[in-house]
This record gives structure tokens, sequence and C-alpha cells, in this order.
């Protein structure tokens, strides 16, 4: 049975897009939510800074975990991307077999 996973990160509003696509259509994603407009509020180069930011909220399985956060950071505008990834313990059957399908490795080339 795959393990499923819920990774995160954030970005600017201007690359949102792009890369959601990009992880699509490498399946290594079987899909992306964009929850546009966050403020984001951190530490960066010895500064307090604050930015509108991006969540991108993206569905896959443990073995693409690898190839996604591989993907995100060279996709990536920021110096160092957000990536954070958390298990999906508990789902909708059916959801969690269209996640497996849409992220079958074999029809992807990394």
């Amino acid at each position: 049975m795959n393990e499923f996973r819920i990774a995160l990160s954030t970005c600017p509003p201007d690359a949102s897009d792009q890369i959601a696509k990009e992880l699509v259509q490498k399946r290594i994603c079987a899909c992306v939510n964009i929850i546009r407009g966050l403020s984001s509020t951190y530490h960066w180069k010895g500064k307090i800074e604050t930015e509108t930011e991006d969540l991108l909220f993206m569905k896959t399985t443990s073995h693409r975990v690898q190839s996604l956060k591989q993907a995100l950071v060279k996709a990536h505008p920021y110096e160092v991307p957000e990536f954070i990834v958390i298990p999906i313990i508990q789902g909708h059957s059916a959801y969690l077999d269209w996640i497996a399908q849409s992220v079958d490795s074999e029809s992807v080339g990394d």
C-alpha cells in the first residue's frame, strides 16, 4: 500500500502557478492547491521580513517525496525554499487511489 503525503511550500505569487503546473505535469504531485495571499513574517539574513506569499499544498506519495523536493528546489526562486512534508493518516480510499495513479512513477522521466 502507498503511503500518502502532503507537502507544503510558500512562494512568491508570480511563481506559484508555474511551479504547480510543472509539478503536476511531471506527475510528481497528483494535485497542487494554491492558497493565495498569505502574509509571512520571518527572520532572513539578520532582519525581520514580511512578505505576501502563496502556499502550495501538494498531494503525493511517499515514494515521490524526494523527486518532489528536487523539482521544487530547482523550480523555486527562493534561495532557501520551504519544504515540509506531512503524512496523510487516513482518507477517502478512492481519492487516495487517484493520488497513487496520478503520480505513477512508471510514466515519469525524472
